[in-house]
């Protein structure tokens, strides 16, 4: 069976509360199926007064949990990956979902230092860097925001434009020529849902090499009724409005999150049903399409920013 490259996960959150451990859940969390992933170091509103401490905190529990677990690597290049996953371990990329940390250029280095290789400029809310999409205003890139763009591209971290406002999204696109990635949203023509991306927005990640990773969190693929045929169709229209080579996934599985037991897309639950999804993407995709959007795709940019 062929690796998977999952751009979203908030593991991260759990190992921080002492909750689970990837030696423990490694079977359920990654299965045989997931080969690389980004571990995802959010800032929950309620930590956002110490952001900074917080972010510290959870990579160095994160990195801590990796170094005792045989099998698992965080990596820096994506040599360090190929390298990895051909020993038969699990590769892990260190994000951070909201730039809420960086209260300055040198701490975002101060990360760089840690791993930090992958950044989403903002969570839903609004931080020092620009406004998220449950933001009442529409504020697009701040100064500090524009700066932050910059250093990211000199240090070789990869931007990640889910959860930022459509202002934000075409001020980043305005201020960078390299490639972005939209790591965990889905098409708003089918579910017109703020995370969700326009067509637009789409063809854009597509025009500059990017790739948008298609979400499994069931309001973003149906306010009615979230299935696996219906995320099947999300991913489907991004195919067909930014090619193939544009499309990968990024799960987003927040099953194991206290709160959110059973809040999963009907038939795609976790991450024992991906053979299924890979399947029903057979019904359509050749299988060089499926291997490219199941790894090659975030690969291939992952490479070309990160190196």
């Amino acid at each position: 069976m062929m690796g998977v490259f999952d751009a979203h996960s908030d593991l991260p959150t759990l190992i921080w509360k002492r909750e689970g451990s990837l030696r423990e859940g490694a079977g359920k969390f990654f299965g045989d199926w997931v080969s690389a992933r980004v571990m995802a170091v959010w800032t929950p509103p309620d930590k956002r007064s110490r952001a900074l401490g917080y972010g510290i905190e959870v990579v160095n529990r994160l990195r801590k949990e990796v170094s005792r677990t045989e099998g698992f690597e965080i990596v820096t290049s994506v040599g360090g990956m190929d390298e990895v996953l051909r020993n038969g371990g699990k590769a892990l990329w260190i994000g951070m979902e909201g730039g809420e940390p960086l209260e300055s250029l040198d701490v975002l280095e101060v990360f760089y230092s840690l791993g930090l290789r992958v950044l989403t400029l903002t969570w839903s809310l609004r931080n020092m860097i620009g406004d998220g999409v449950f933001e009442r205003t529409n504020g697009g890139l701040t100064n500090f925001g524009v700066e932050v763009v910059g250093k990211a591209e000199e240090l070789g971290i990869l931007l990640d434009l889910s959860h930022i406002n459509e202002a934000g999204f075409w001020d980043t696109l305005e201020v960078t020529a390299f490639p972005v990635i939209a790591s965990h949203s889905n098409a708003r023509a089918l579910c017109d849902h703020p995370r969700n991306l326009t067509d637009e927005q789409i063809k854009a990640i597509a025009e500059r090499g990017g790739v948008i990773g298609a979400v499994a969190i069931p309001s973003f693929v149906d306010r009615e009724r979230p299935t696996l045929d219906r995320y099947v169709e999300h991913i489907e229209h991004m195919i067909d409005t930014a090619g193939y080579r544009h499309v990968g996934f990024g799960f987003d599985f927040i099953y194991y999150l206290p709160g959110w037991n059973g809040k999963s897309i009907e038939g795609f639950e976790n991450e024992s049903r991906i053979p299924v999804l890979l399947e029903k993407l057979g019904e359509r995709l050749s299988e060089r399409e499926i291997r490219a959007v199941a790894f090659e795709n975030f690969r291939r940019v992952f490479e070309r920013v990160i190196g």
